[in-house]
């Protein structure tokens, strides 16, 4: 079919720009690419600058932008420029969204979780920057109810409260120690335990001054590596290395007692989760090398030997 010159059908403009009729004749209806005239036998009709506004409103959409968008653009109620930004904004959380999706399978498929777990995890994830917040203030705030704010817990408190920031990307080990930690401050037995240990450290003048960390994770350390026996006349001279031989029977059973009180795998594992969610190493747990003095001193205690 003819047309006069410069002038295309729709058809035509299917064949010029490699896109279907049906589509064309769509947003040609949408009122994005309006006919500037019609044939003799009643085809619509259009010109050169509507091939430069459909190549414009295809490449809108190839973006992924809706019509109403499209159509803001073509009437010019706002800038291509703006419109763009505001797009990647958008892109930019859904992106986030998916990582983070993607972190929560990539957990539920390792830890083969239960429907209740899975549910629990996506909610953590799916969670805003102040509302992760908002959990560990509550956190915190029951382990250190009533206590005197001069109390040494309220310092340790402090740290134990500041949560780093999951990054815009963050990689799938940050979600996942984040959702372990969410899991760990809703668990009531931990929260019963930090409470206690918070608690029993009320009155700084009544703790023992105990061993020296560098000196456990050393010497109770290389025991543990070396298969030693706490009980054991080689566990004995471990055990002299690390607290005097010569340490009154009464202040040892405080050092023990101590040690019991405020040893605890999942408080170190607290945070070392902290550390991940802030992109650095976790550092490596010393609370084997503090179970095994423990066993060491009651060993001592129950044989007598430090009497």
């Amino acid at each position: 079919m003819s047309t006069s010159a410069g002038l295309f059908t729709i058809g035509q403009l299917a064949e010029r720009c490699g896109l279907p009729a049906r589509t064309i004749r769509f947003w040609s209806d949408a009122g994005l690419v309006p006919p500037v005239g019609r044939s003799a036998g009643g085809y619509r009709l259009y010109d050169a600058e509507s091939v430069a506004r459909l190549e414009l409103v295809r490449t809108l959409r190839d973006l992924g932008l809706g019509l109403d968008v499209v159509e803001a653009v073509l009437s010019k109620a706002v800038t291509v420029g703006e419109v763009a930004s505001a797009h990647v904004a958008a892109l930019d959380v859904e992106i986030r969204t998916l990582r983070l999706r993607r972190a929560v399978l990539s957990t539920v498929a390792e830890r083969a979780s239960t429907i209740e777990e899975t549910l629990l995890m996506h909610k953590l994830a799916q969670m805003s920057a102040q509302e992760r917040q908002q959990i560990i203030d509550e956190f915190v705030q029951y382990v250190v109810a009533d206590l005197d704010p001069d109390a040494p817990a309220m310092g340790i408190a402090d740290s134990m409260r500041r949560l780093p920031a999951l990054p815009d990307d963050p990689a799938p080990e940050q979600v996942d120690a984040w959702i372990e930690l969410g899991e760990l401050v809703a668990d009531e037995d931990f929260r019963r335990r930090v409470r206690a240990m918070a608690v029993a450290g009320r009155g700084a003048d009544e703790l023992e001054f105990g061993p020296d960390h560098h000196a456990v994770v050393e010497h109770a350390g290389g025991a543990l590596a070396e298969g030693v026996e706490p009980g054991s006349a080689q566990g004995r001279a471990v055990l002299d290395r690390i607290v005097a031989p010569d340490t009154p029977a009464v202040r040892r059973a405080r050092i023990l007692e101590q040690l019991e009180t405020f040893t605890d795998a999942r408080v170190e594992r607290y945070w070392q989760l902290l550390a991940i969610i802030d992109g650095q190493a976790p550092p490596p747990s010393a609370v084997p090398c503090f179970q095994w003095l423990i066993a060491a001193l009651r060993s001592a205690a129950s044989s007598g030997q430090d009497l």
